[in-house]
């Protein structure tokens, strides 16, 4: 076997493929069963030995041999039921990096629709026990038309509604036609109905302005705009903005733009085949970024509801189909070929470009830094502020010296004071060291935070970032090898239980509430970088509930919880509306919209949020008073609000805002009684208090 690079590994696997008298070609990839590996060409086998050696112990179950014809990786696949089932479904995949070294493991195990195979016979050689039974399905089954347009039946539900389609079954690799079957009328769908008349942006354009994937050269279309609201309201936001509806916008021209919205438009299409068309005729008019969205996670759904196919008719005759947000996510990637990034509840981006992708994921790791306060008058800083002051904003941004020609002012920098590094020299003389050094790190521990979650599903390379993050990387960790190794080694932690229950119990913000510990959403940046990295694993991955506002890290359990509050800061004791659930091992995901005749509430808020939080003193204020009147000794009677409600009736108090008082029709021996123990309370903790600072 000659030298390994990408040309020579095309060029061989090409080959070997074409040459092989057995295996499945694809555009892509050539697959062949682990039985029939000694009839393959040399070339072919010796890469899979190369391939087996790291992994010999995890492959024995392994069903099939995947070879890219792109890249230097083998594969292998796990179909436990190859023999058995006449189209077995993947249960899981191993991918070898043969350049990088790099092991890859993904599991089907719990997936919904697992992709599934076809024509067996093409994987195995003609003296497998079983090949005149796959031959003999085959045939069958292109008799039928039911192989017609393979791209449409390569996952389980698809391939389901085919058989469907078509009144036919698979028994045991024998095909049973139900000819005589009366035809089920297919119901009327009004697709038309489902699209919405709304008064202001979608969510998903929403977040994409959110996100600052606009820029003022940006153009927008609407693929399935429905009445055409998200067109009208970018208009007005100075894009150019155009859309099309096969019902609404028919006659409208379907043209290329750098942004393009797929807005809840695949959820409501029946037909599998057809729907999978949209999203790939909105990719083809995608230039730079595709906005998909679905309805995901649906509690009740099926209320007042006729399933049909993969999904329901509503009683507007419409359908809806509802994803789970992680088999929202697969069905794109699938499609699409692509790895498409969730930014929010049923939300994905797809990139047109790697580069505007990678730096896209590592943006959503930043936070917002302040420059250092200037703690003294120096003459020369005063003499150069105003040229210094671009350089400063610069360092707060990305944590480090300008790389040569980032900074516009750099001539002009280096003409009067010699260069950056001494022009860094004469700020140090006016600004303190540390919150330069507390910047850099801020700024290390991001990148770290991303490149560990990228690890998670994929390897960036150098070369996919932007120039910009290219330079942070060199500034800030010297080589890329050396940032990746750092995020290894944080991911490595990552998977001790023990250590993440430490820093949750160590915590120094948060409420601490039995097994678990919950955070406001402001308040993230502020954790243990290892319990942001905890949380980055799902929030990357599936992202985060709409409007979340506390996140709830468990212990003794791989799980986050993401919760809606939407009256955190106006209401002092704010219903809990919406909860996330994520499992971490599996990533899967439980949704629960919580009735509102007796919510759960929440309490001692200014625990979740850090001091300089807007409403932070308005907060402890309020639980302080709760304290001393003892409205807080009993946390389970007080967990919802019925249960708040008789608590506070039983003190004599009530609420109007934030202001705790007494109730006027209180009898007043009770309210002396009551206010005697509230002072009993304030003395008991005083006195408490005085000890503590005592120890």
């Amino acid at each position: 076997m000659t030298q390994l690079d990408r040309v020579t590994w095309v060029n061989e696997v090409v080959q070997g493929s074409q040459e092989s008298p057995v295996g499945k070609h694809l555009p892509n990839a050539f697959y062949v069963h682990l039985s029939a590996l000694s009839v393959l060409p040399p070339q072919l086998q010796a890469y899979e030995q190369q391939a087996r050696k790291p992994v010999a112990e995890e492959i024995i179950t392994a069903t099939l041999i995947k070879f890219n014809c792109s890249d230097p990786k083998v594969s292998y696949l796990f179909y436990p039921t190859f023999d058995q089932d006449a189209h077995p479904p993947l249960q899981a995949s191993l991918q070898v990096d043969l350049l990088t070294g790099e092991i890859s493991y993904r599991s089907y195990h719990e997936a919904a629709n697992p992709p599934i195979l076809h024509r067996k016979e093409a994987f195995v050689t003609p003296d497998y026990p079983r090949y005149q039974d796959f031959v003999q399905l085959t045939q069958q089954e292109i008799a039928l038309g039911l192989l017609s347009q393979p791209r449409y039946i390569g996952t389980k539900r698809e391939w389901e509604e085919r058989l469907r389609d078509r009144a036919v079954e698979i028994n045991d690799h024998q095909v049973i036609c139900h000819e005589n079957r009366p035809s089920a009328k297919k119901p009327k769908i009004e697709r038309h109905k489902a699209a919405i008349v709304r008064h202001q942006l979608s969510r998903p354009v929403r977040v994409a302005l959110e996100a600052e994937l606009f820029t003022p050269e940006s153009t927008f279309f609407d693929y399935g705009c429905g009445h055409g609201g998200d067109i009208q309201r970018i208009q007005e936001q100075g894009y150019n903005s155009q859309g099309w509806d096969p019902y609404y916008r028919p006659d409208t021209p379907l043209i290329e733009a750098d942004i393009v919205n797929l807005g809840y438009v695949i959820n409501v299409i029946e037909e599998t085949q057809e729907r999978r068309e949209a999203l790939l005729n909105a990719w083809q008019l995608t230039r730079k970024v595709l906005i998909v969205s679905a309805q995901v996670l649906i509690n009740d759904s099926a209320k007042g509801q006729v399933a049909y196919g993969d999904g329901v008719i509503t009683r507007r005759n419409t359908f809806q189909k509802y994803y789970e947000q992680e088999e929202l996510k697969a069905y794109i990637d699938q499609v699409l070929e692509v790895d498409a990034v969730p930014i929010g509840l049923g939300i994905y981006l797809v990139f047109r470009d790697q580069t505007q992708a990678e730096t896209f994921r590592a943006s959503q790791f930043r936070s917002k830094a302040t420059t250092p306060r200037l703690q003294q008058r120096v003459r020369r800083f005063e003499d150069y502020q105003a040229l210094l002051t671009p350089l400063m904003d610069f360092m707060t941004e990305r944590g480090r010296l300008p790389a040569k020609g980032e900074l516009a002012e750099e001539p002009q920098i280096k003409a009067e004071l010699g260069g950056l590094r001494r022009a860094f020299r004469v700020i140090l003389q006016a600004t303190n060291q540390e919150d330069w050094n507390a910047i850099a790190q801020q700024r290390i521990e991001e990148l770290k935070l991303y490149l560990a979650t990228a690890l998670l599903t994929h390897r960036p390379k150098l070369k996919d970032f932007s120039p910009t993050i290219q330079q942070d990387i060199k500034g800030l960790f010297g080589t890329f090898k050396h940032a990746c190794a750092e995020a290894e080694a944080m991911l490595f932690t990552l998977g001790d239980q023990a250590v993440i229950e430490e820093k949750i119990k160590k915590s120094p913000v948060g409420l601490k509430l039995g097994k678990s510990l919950l955070v406001h959403i402001s308040s993230l940046d502020e954790l243990d970088p290892l319990l942001r990295l905890y949380e980055a694993c799902a929030s990357r991955t599936i992202g985060r509930l709409e409007e979340v506002t506390v996140i709830q890290f468990y212990i003794g359990k791989p799980k986050i919880a993401y919760l809606s509050y939407p009256e955190f800061d106006s209401e002092p004791h704010p219903a809990l509306q919406a909860k996330m659930e994520i499992n971490l091992g599996d990533l899967n995901v439980h949704y629960t919209e919580y009735d509102q005749t007796n919510p759960l509430i929440l309490h001692q808020k200014e625990k979740l949020v850090s001091p300089d939080y807007p409403l932070y003193e308005k907060f402890a204020r309020l639980t302080k008073k709760e304290k001393d009147w003892g409205l807080l000794d009993d946390f389970k009677a007080i967990r919802d609000r019925r249960g708040w409600l008789k608590c506070l009736e039983a003190h004599g108090a009530e609420l109007k805002g934030y202001q705790l008082r007494w109730r006027k029709d209180i009898d007043p021996y009770r309210l002396k009684i009551l206010k005697n123990q509230v002072q009993q309370r304030r003395r008991t903790q005083s006195q408490t208090d005085t000890e503590t600072k005592e120890e």
